[in-house]
């Protein structure tokens, strides 16, 4: 047997079967189609209740539900808020970090299965092609910077980084690195939940880093955005 590369067609594939595989899964498994609708209504006691019935088999579901958002959108803090109240800090945070991480590799290839023109036709040709070109020339604080700030959806930063060829790795880790503090945050925040305090020192320590990386990194993204040429990137 040949020891080549995979054909190239494998990975898009693979995405597709998994997009599939997820809306199949929200059609067959009830406890995953509840927790949908109760993420989307932002009914977070609700989706805490659900889980908790669920046993252990709730942390596959919420597993899932964090897949599912890479085809259907819903508010990412409600699944984070609700992993740290159900499960705690450690075990929440973990769960997350990693359903996130595999959440983001879905949605990069979905962006490559899409590809740029579809990409650009969805989110306007001249946004995409400034976002193409600060990447191509700012490495990857860009790719940090719209995870610590995310004003950007997080299946959609995917499926644009996807659909420009951003390096997968780079990718990856810049999302994992980049989405920790917010997600310790609120990870934290739904496990203080029943008893928040705003004298809570923790809760201080965990979102203050987030106000000053929010304050410091906006002037530098327009500082960014400015230095690029208004043509389009060259081919």
């Amino acid at each position: 047997m040949s020891g080549g590369p995979p054909p190239r067609w494998l990975a898009p594939a693979i995405a597709v079967g998994v997009a599939l595989l997820l809306v199949a899964a929200l059609l067959a498994i009830e406890p995953l189609r509840d927790a949908l609708s109760t993420a989307l209504r932002g009914d977070t006691k609700q989706l805490r209740g659900d889980l908790r019935a669920l046993g252990i088999w709730g942390a596959l579901v919420l597993f899932l539900l964090v897949q599912v958002h890479a085809v259907v959108f819903y508010p990412a803090e409600i699944v984070l808020a609700v992993a740290g109240f159900v499960y705690g800090v450690p075990v929440g945070l973990a769960l997350m970090v990693v359903s996130w991480a595999v959440s983001a590799v879905l949605c990069w290839l979905l962006g490559r299965v899409v590809g740029r023109p579809v990409v650009r036709g969805l989110f306007g040709a001249r946004r995409v092609d400034g976002v193409e070109r600060v990447l191509e020339r700012q490495g990857v604080f860009p790719l940090l910077a719209a995870r610590l700030i995310p004003v950007v959806p997080y299946a959609i930063a995917g499926y644009v980084a996807g659909a420009l060829r951003v390096p997968l790795t780079r990718y990856a880790w810049t999302s994992v690195v980049g989405y920790l503090p917010l997600q310790a945050a609120v990870v934290l925040l739904g496990h203080r939940l029943e008893h928040l305090s705003p004298t809570d020192p923790l809760l201080w320590a965990a979102f203050a880093p987030l106000l000053i990386l929010l304050v410091a990194t906006r002037p530098l993204l327009r500082r960014i955005e400015r230095r690029q040429p208004a043509g389009p990137p060259a081919r």
